[in-house]
């Protein structure tokens, strides 16, 4: 003797109905959210900022443990910059900062804090005697030369100056004309027009000079053959590697400067 099975009622589905339309959405794609991150656009599923202090604390959870990638990153950056291309490569890439993003962030970083430190530009002597490319500092007698003369003017100095800059590299006829010029600019605004425009340009072209020596690299290395974006991927860090050397020197340098300065002004206070 069979037995039909009871059949479900409106009452029985009522709980199940329930529970859907209780489900939580993710705010940006809509779909239903059943952990702590979106598994269709993996977008994290948090409350709304109501306070400051919420925000805070939201913040310093990303900077200390949801983005913990980014200290393991910039640690393996700064004492072993190959083996991030290497983590790559190899497709354990979740932990770390992409390649491009850190290097865009260090190099803006960099570039902010140089803009804003106003580094000051010195003049130096090309020695020949000691091969291309030797400086040394100038005398008391050359730094005298260059320093305005009482009564003389900043145009009037330029001219004096740049009275005998000239060209003879490539493109002579082109760039000759236009070093005087040059020469007269920098000098009649100390160098102020140089260096704004090295630090307007200078993260241009490294940007731009990325894929062509990532290029080279591939000309000079046939064995082991490698990707192009392997030699790239490389570039990459260790750009962000300078990046970062140049601003923990940076830091470094201001941090002894104004240690250097507390310690003489509590000396000069407990006199």
């Amino acid at each position: 003797m069979s037995t039909a099975a009871p059949l479900s009622t409106a009452a029985d589905h009522a709980p199940a109905a329930a529970s859907v339309a209780r489900a939580v959405r993710c705010e940006n794609c809509g779909a239903a959210v059943d952990d702590r991150y979106c598994s269709a656009c993996g977008q994290r599923l948090e409350p709304p900022v109501h306070s400051l202090w919420h925000f805070t604390q939201l913040a310093a959870e990303d900077l200390t443990h949801a983005d913990s990638r980014l200290w393991r990153t910039l640690a393996a950056l700064l004492f072993k910059p190959g083996y991030l291309t290497a983590e790559f490569l190899a497709g354990r890439r979740a932990r770390y900062l992409p390649p491009v993003r850190l290097y865009l962030v260090l190099s803006v970083v960099f570039f902010l804090w140089a803009t804003a430190t106003e580094p000051k530009l010195i003049a130096l002597r090309i020695d020949t005697d000691r091969g291309l490319g030797s400086t040394v500092a100038l005398t008391k007698d050359e730094a005298a030369l260059l320093a305005a003369r009482p009564g003389e003017t900043a145009q009037q100095r330029a001219e004096r100056l740049c009275g005998d800059a000239s060209y003879r590299g490539p493109w002579q006829e082109r760039i000759g004309p236009l070093v005087p010029r040059l020469c007269q600019r920098v000098v009649e605004d100390n160098g102020r027009s140089l260096r704004e425009a090295f630090l307007h340009n200078v993260p241009r072209a490294m940007f731009l000079f990325l894929p062509l020596l990532a290029a080279a690299m591939m000309l000079m290395y046939w064995r082991p053959r490698h990707y192009y974006v392997e030699h790239l991927l490389l570039f990459v860090h260790n750009h962000a590697f300078v990046f970062l050397l140049l601003l923990l020197a940076f830091f470094y340098l201001v941090s002894g400067t104004l240690m250097l300065a507390l310690t003489t002004a509590y000396s000069a206070l407990t006199l």
